[in-house]
């Protein structure tokens, strides 16, 4: 996020708060620390407050993992995506195939019939 933004986010939080006084309390702090509400420099903070709020529009649409897709891709692990989704591709090659893998109960019998054979 550019520093344009990251300042009229700033404003626009500051008007939140301001909005919440006045919802909250019938407080305006704005008009409070300035001069009341029809003071210039009050009006000139509402106004700056506003104009934030137009230039923080484009944050609703804005991609937030924006930096990370300018990552050059020969520097990255070739098991990991930029786009988030997972890859499912083992470092030690092809995955084991679990079918052939037997189960403890198969193994139990087997044991005991080995077992049986040396007796």
């Amino acid at each position: 996020m550019s520093v344009v933004y990251r300042i009229a986010l700033v404003l626009v939080i500051i008007g939140a708060i301001n909005w919440g006084f006045i919802g909250f309390f019938g407080f305006d702090l704005v008009a409070y620390l300035f001069g009341g509400q029809t003071a210039v420099l009050s009006r000139w903070i509402y106004a700056f407050i506003g104009l934030a709020g137009l230039i923080s529009l484009p944050i609703l649409v804005m991609r937030f993992d924006e930096d990370e897709d300018l990552l050059d891709t020969n520097d990255l692990d070739p098991y990991t995506r930029i786009d988030r989704n997972p890859s499912y591709g083992m470092e030690a090659g092809e995955e084991a195939d679990f079918i052939e893998v037997k189960t403890t109960e198969v193994k139990k019998v087997e044991k005991k019939d080995s077992q049986n054979k040396y007796k």
